[in-house]
């Protein structure tokens, strides 16, 4: 099945167990911002996030004897949160593999959702390993937070709504972390827009996909020091060739960057949404002059900041 095809079977096949989310606009911001500005609030998605459409998308794409053992995945937060809330409302067990510096509002919500939680050490070789051996314990089905194509498609739902409601997008900004948003995002511009492009929005901090398009090759990051927590993952062999085909820039923005554009969200928009949501408002923000007068669809992520910790 081709990309296109897919998107759309993904889109009918989630449908009954994820929220269309609301679109927003702010003739303030867009004055700020000299663009025509489209918020898509993925923050009002279940769980508060986007991946609860790549989380359902994967899980019902398992056989039922899959299921019956159950879905394992790695993740700071969000796709933790996402896979034990699909896993629940399917009826299928979930192991998630957390690093420890993971914040307690997102194991919290995990624990919420019927999600059964190992903790690990806070790096990509630990929870690897961790999954792994779990999944060789339980015979679970591994379900990757970005570098899975069903995943990645159910992703694509998102820009797809947006894109239905609003068809005369130029172009739609997403965050960049493990690249299953952008890869998404990128294959719903490029299947269902009208000349509208995909760009990407990224910590300068933890710029590795930004490098990964300039070097043809994906690269690391040796720190993860960003307040976008969400935003510390690297890219997979899966989503990476999708994002050198199908993205035509992706921005880097300073940590001050992002701050402001999530204090500019919160005050005009009164909404919540976590730091790695507001790198893409940061981009256009730091950019005016390459999006004035645009019309520019800006993909907010999802909602699960700790409110205890606000940044501001």
């Amino acid at each position: 099945m081709q990309h296109k095809e897919a998107i759309l079977a993904s889109y009918q096949r989630i449908s009954p167990y994820i929220h269309k989310t609301l679109v927003f606009t702010s003739e303030g911001i867009n004055a700020i911002c000299g663009a025509e500005l489209f918020f898509k609030c993925e923050n009002f998605q279940k769980m508060g996030a986007f991946k609860m459409r790549g989380a359902t998308n994967a899980i019902l794409q398992l056989t039922e004897a899959q299921r019956s053992k159950g879905v394992v995945t790695h993740s700071s937060g969000n796709f933790a949160q996402a896979l034990s809330l699909a896993a629940k409302s399917l009826g299928v067990p979930a192991y998630i593999v957390m690093p420890e510096n993971a914040p307690q509002v997102k194991k919290d919500a995990v624990i919420s959702y019927h999600g059964q939680i190992t903790i690990c050490e806070a790096t990509i070789e630990a929870r690897e390993s961790t999954f792994a051996k779990i999944a060789k314990e339980t015979g679970a089905a591994f379900v990757h937070p970005s570098n899975d194509i069903d995943v990645i498609h159910g992703n694509a739902t998102a820009c797809l709504e947006l894109l239905e409601e609003h068809p005369h997008l130029e172009m739609v900004i997403a965050p960049v972390g493990g690249g299953g948003l952008l890869a998404g995002t990128a294959l719903a511009t490029h299947y269902f827009g009208k000349n509208c492009i995909a760009i990407g929005g990224e910590p300068t901090a933890v710029n590795d996909a930004y490098r990964s398009l300039k070097s043809g090759k994906i690269e690391t990051n040796s720190s993860t020091n960003t307040i976008a927590d969400g935003l510390r993952t690297n890219l997979g062999n899966i989503n990476f060739p999708i994002l050198q085909k199908h993205v035509d820039q992706i921005i880097c923005v300073e940590e001050q960057d992002i701050l402001e554009a999530m204090q500019l969200i919160y005050q005009r928009l009164k909404i919540v949404v976590e730091p790695s949501s507001a790198v893409a408002l940061a981009v256009v923000l730091k950019n005016k002059k390459s999006f004035e007068n645009k019309s520019v669809g800006i993909v907010l992520s999802g909602g699960n900041v700790d409110l205890q910790k606000l940044p501001f």
